[in-house]
């Protein structure tokens, strides 16, 4: 066969920036690239339980609406056309929004969160809401009332949490991007174990209106997508002030897709030498060196650096997300302690015993540790990078706590450890495959910046996937 005359690939395996171009051009129609979303869905779907709810008739429609509006010359914006999915904790008004949860499985909203809002402004088709883990709290994908997602690489594996059906959609490639939140690394986990692209934004650059809250400090919004270039463009959609959030920055919002440029010559990066790699997995160790080097040939200078405090930092950290998680669910935890896993239950339960004093402490804490971050690490590091996670991607059934699986918590403190750290400090990272483990599931590393410098680590992480493509590799289904 000539190359003339081979197929096409299918759409669904385009990124999000080919996608949007393609509507914009008139290469495709959002209906085209809609209704194979749905086909994609259907057709795999079953095996991975990535979806809550889908809405065919409606998002059709909309799409059809949107066809009209380009063939008369108009576009809303950079997403045109793009159909997306998110985590089921974002509300929308009049659409149940279940939090992945029984105590929320009949919740109707009264309003749009911003994220959502923003990115169906800038032209975006939601076609439903995905899996998650309860109340967006776990690493693993395990729900114990939706049924537990799972990973398009190899079924039996955990797909990372709590923005499971985010990472497994995503990779599956039945959407082109995802809404997920990071309270401890719940889109850096997925994007990791599911072998996408996702960045955790700067504490407070995109605005937390309708997310479902978790904790006050350390929730944060963001996207999956394929490449760092589609979460720079779904980014740019979502970050910026907004009113109905006051805890959101009036910073100002940069062109995030206009800086990818691959140029990184000079700048430095940072390996940790202390805390991140800690009983790490040959395997993660090797593909995060691999990818250093991969920078370190594009121009930038490696560096070994100390990260500061950090044992304090992962302490603090566990603190807080417990203490206000705890307080958030504290009436439904006295009123219907029946609706929440075993696992969960447990969680908030111990954080109701921790003294007021230790959370003041963790709180007034933030402050010197960020303080001597910038001087230990940011005057002799523009980033520092790390595994995204240490151990290699484990199953469903050795990290199932309901189920009593031996080893379990253990695996779920590992699993989380080099994410939530950068929670409490508000820094943002973004995580970006690197590799395969011997098992054949994905492996990640984070690039990690000061406050505000999403535009820098996007640039970092742009550069290098123009050298590799670990990014562009898809998942053929297996144990399924």
């Amino acid at each position: 066969m000539n190359a003339v005359d081979a197929p096409a690939a299918p759409l669904t395996h385009l990124t999000l920036v080919e996608a949007a171009d393609g509507v914009s051009s008139g290469a495709f129609s959002a209906v085209e690239l809609t209704d194979a979303a749905f086909k994609a869905f259907k057709a795999s779907d079953r095996a991975l339980n990535s979806v809550i709810a889908l809405e065919e008739a409606e998002a059709l429609e909309i799409a059809a609406a949107l066809d009209k509006e380009r063939n008369d010359g108009r576009l809303r914006g950079p997403l045109h056309g793009v159909p997306l999915a998110h985590k089921d904790m974002y509300y929308r008004a009049g659409k149940i929004t279940t939090c992945g949860s029984e105590v929320r499985r009949d919740f109707r909203p009264t309003y749009t969160s911003t994220a959502i809002a923003r990115l169906e402004a800038a032209g975006s088709v939601t076609l439903g809401t995905l899996n998650m883990a309860e109340f967006a709290q776990n690493p693993t994908g395990h729900n114990a009332h939706f049924g537990h997602c799972r990973n398009p690489w190899h079924t039996d594996y955990c797909p990372g949490g709590s923005s499971s059906g985010s990472g497994a959609a995503v990779a599956a490639r039945f959407i082109y991007g995802a809404l997920g939140s990071d309270t401890g690394g719940s889109i850096r986990m997925p994007a990791s174990m599911c072998g996408v692209t996702g960045i955790k934004p700067t504490q407070t650059r995109v605005s937390r209106y309708g997310a479902m809250p978790l904790s006050f400090m350390a929730d944060n919004v963001g996207p999956l997508a394929r490449t760092a270039r589609d979460c720079a463009r779904l980014l740019k959609a979502i970050a910026g002030h907004d009113p109905a959030d006051p805890t959101s920055a009036k910073e100002p919002v940069p062109d995030y897709e206009a800086a990818l440029d691959g140029d990184i010559r000079g700048m430095r990066i940072g390996i940790p030498t202390n805390f991140f790699f800690d009983g790490a997995d040959t395997d993660v160790v090797r593909a995060v060196d691999a990818a250093a080097e991969v920078l370190s040939s594009r121009g930038a200078n490696v560096v070994r650096i100390a990260i500061p405090h950090m044992d304090a930092v992962s302490t603090y950290g566990a603190i807080i997300s417990r203490v206000e998680g705890s307080t958030i669910h504290a009436q439904w935890m006295r009123t219907r302690p029946q609706d929440y896993s075993i696992a969960l239950g447990a969680r908030f339960y111990a954080g109701l015993s921790i003294p007021a004093a230790y959370y003041v402490e963790a709180l007034s804490r933030r402050g010197p540790i960020l303080r001597a971050l910038g001087r230990e690490v940011f005057d002799k590091a523009d980033v520092f990078v790390t595994p995204t996670i240490r151990i290699k991607t484990p199953t469903l059934a050795a990290t199932d706590i309901d189920a009593g699986a031996p080893g379990a918590i253990d695996a779920f403190n590992m699993l989380a450890a080099n994410t939530r750290a950068i929670n409490y400090m508000g820094l943002p990272a973004v995580s970006v495959p690197c590799g395969f483990d011997g098992d054949g599931l994905p492996i990640g590393f984070q690039v990690v910046g000061r406050p505000f410098a999403e535009g820098r680590i996007l640039k970092i992480a742009d550069a290098y996937q123009r050298d590799t493509d670990w990014h562009r590799r898809r998942p053929t289904l297996r144990g399924a």
